[in-house]
């Protein structure tokens, strides 16, 4: 990337989400978000395509909506945030027929594995500053035991307490960082 033409994206965190859902008990979902989280998106191109993307996740940051989940998620049985602090994403935009695909490394639990996720562009415009800013839907599921979170329980009727299937949202806002003139 030739960094004289390099835009710089920065992640609005007040704008912005990252969410996952989860099955329970195999009948309903339980959604939960990650509320620490920031990330840099950089590309020579208006179109975001080729885009290189960051973007870091604060494991502690975790909620559910319910103090005991959060803190048994929290635990060495799952996230093992004193261990493992930040959840990252390092991948790059891609151009598919009617959007983007996001696909990069996914670092969870101290284990990286390759993940693509679709990725909608929402729009640019004027923030109310006169920043100018886009906007991006993420979505993708990936098997919460491929990244070492094992912990379950089976039920009475032979299913299992928590899905292993995890499906991710990010609906995230950018901001342009914009280059002072030199002269």
């Amino acid at each position: 990337m030739d960094n004289s033409t390099t835009s710089t994206w920065k992640i609005d965190p007040g704008h912005s989400a990252v969410q996952f859902k989860v099955k329970h008990l195999a009948i309903a979902n339980i959604a939960g978000a990650f509320s620490a989280f920031t990330g840099i998106v950089q590309t020579d191109r208006d179109d975001f395509a080729e885009a290189q993307v960051h973007l870091e996740i604060e494991a502690a940051s975790l909620g559910t909506n319910n103090e005991k989940r959060d803190d048994h998620l929290k635990s060495d049985v799952f996230f093992d945030v004193q261990q493992f602090p930040t959840l990252t994403f390092d991948g790059s935009l891609h151009r598919t027929i009617d959007n983007y695909a996001l696909t990069g490394l996914l670092t969870l639990r101290g284990v990286t594995r390759q993940m693509t996720l679709q990725a909608a562009f929402t729009g640019t415009g004027k923030g109310r500053w006169g920043d100018t800013r886009a906007g991006f839907e993420v979505r993708g599921r990936l098997n919460r035991t491929d990244f070492g979170l094992t912990w379950n329980m089976p039920t009475e009727v032979g299913g299992l307490l928590i899905g292993e299937d995890i499906q991710l949202q990010m609906d995230i806002e950018l901001i342009k960082e914009e280059v002072a003139a030199t002269l």
